[in-house]
């Protein structure tokens, strides 16, 4: 679990880093809010299409062997990133990070999700999923302090030589994982996903990532950017969003994995997912408050939206057929990375400057995100959950 968590970790980052860096891409590149949104969303619509393609392949490999190969060449594709001195070479480089970023999601969960008994599938999701706390709490406030004073290509570059290490660590602390293979033989490239599409509970759960992942990112990308125009928060305070951000969640991460597994993934995620709405909402609305206010807030955001992923990734995982679950695990990572990258663009779309140069229309991006998060409640009583000795339905 601490192996995938550091994986998780790099890619994680390498994502979430973007968003922060916003302003400064805007004035080296001279572009606009849509087109830095773009750039946010082609990483994760090259996640999303890759994660498609993962999907006929996922289950005929050693989990292992495939998550070391995919994991280097996102190393590679990171480095291109800091490498880049033209808008349209970065975007290139972000295609191509999320190309192979994208399907270590998917075989990760498909790792935990193999190895872990439903009964403590939601700790153990914690564990995996508190690398993204721990990329807010320190790899971003560190990532920016690095992007701050040597420049921001440094940054990648970083990412890329940890990246480096935990690969060779994984090589050796990481078991094979092979003994699904064995199942796969006799069947065809496709019609595993052909299996997977047919069935009906698996379509359910496609919906519910399309509309919990929705929710967050038509807000996220842009938090950075209002902040600074609207909340008149100093590029040098950004990273402290981050760092009490993180922390916070670092934190209930582990709460919110107990009361998954205590409560009940259901009822753990449609408490969550309600309580989203508020936060979500006001982050949009906040004026030029002090700054001890606006992280608060902002706080509040990360530790519930961070922690609502926790018993829906536990849903998802625990959707899946057990002999699907690594081409479902695929597939739903593509609509996860299609939902992020479409959500962001529809956000950039959504919000516009004045002619003072504060963001405006941020407030509608806030209300969809709130209604996606209550309708995700809806669409997570449809799922059909394969425990270890059978299956149960959540209701």
């Amino acid at each position: 679990m601490l192996t995938l968590a550091g994986i998780q970790f790099t890619h994680i980052l390498d994502f979430m880093i973007m968003m922060p860096l916003g302003p400064q891409f805007r004035l080296i590149f001279s572009i606009s809010d849509a087109q830095f949104g773009l750039l946010v969303s082609a990483y994760t619509l090259s996640a999303g299409a890759s994660g498609l393609m993962a999907s006929t392949y996922l289950d005929r490999f050693d989990r292992k062997h495939l998550l070391l190969t995919l994991y280097a060449l996102f190393a590679v594709a990171t480095l291109a990133c800091g490498l880049a001195s033209s808008y349209e070479f970065l975007m290139g480089a972000r295609v191509a990070a999320g190309v192979f970023g994208g399907v270590l999601s998917a075989l990760s969960q498909t790792i935990v999700a193999d190895v872990v008994p439903f009964e403590r599938r939601g700790r153990a999701m914690a564990v995996v999923m508190s690398s993204f706390s721990l990329s807010t709490v320190a790899g971003v406030p560190l990532g920016l302090l690095v992007a701050n004073a040597v420049g921001w290509q440094a940054t990648f570059w970083g990412i890329a030589g940890l990246s480096g290490i935990l690969a060779v660590s994984a090589a050796f602390t990481m078991p094979s994982l092979g003994a699904h293979v064995a199942r796969g033989r006799g069947h065809s490239m496709w019609s595993g996903v052909a299996a997977v599409l047919a069935d009906a509970n698996h379509r359910w759960a496609f919906v519910f990532s399309l509309t919990m992942m929705s929710a967050g990112f038509l807000v996220i990308p842009y938090i950075t950017l209002y902040m600074q125009s609207n909340g008149g928060v100093r590029a040098a305070d950004v990273p402290y969003i981050y760092l009490f951000g993180g922390l916070a969640t670092l934190v209930s991460a582990r709460f919110f994995g107990r009361l998954t597994d205590k409560k009940g993934k259901q009822e753990t995620f449609a408490l969550l997912a309600a309580a989203l709405c508020g936060p979500l909402v006001a982050l949009t609305l906040l004026p030029a408050w002090p700054l001890p206010v606006l992280i608060g807030v902002s706080t509040v955001l990360f530790v519930v939206m961070s922690g609502r992923m926790i018993p829906g990734m536990a849903l998802v995982s625990s959707a899946a057929d057990p002999a699907l679950r690594g081409t479902f695990m695929a597939l739903n990572a593509a609509a996860q990375s299609a939902a992020m990258g479409l959500a962001a663009m529809v956000g950039g779309h959504l919000i516009s400057r004045d002619a003072s140069g504060h963001i405006e229309g941020y407030w509608m991006a806030g209300l969809v995100g709130a209604a996606l998060s209550l309708l995700s409640i809806v669409v997570s009583r449809k799922l059909v959950l394969h425990t270890s000795t059978g299956v149960q339905r959540q209701a």
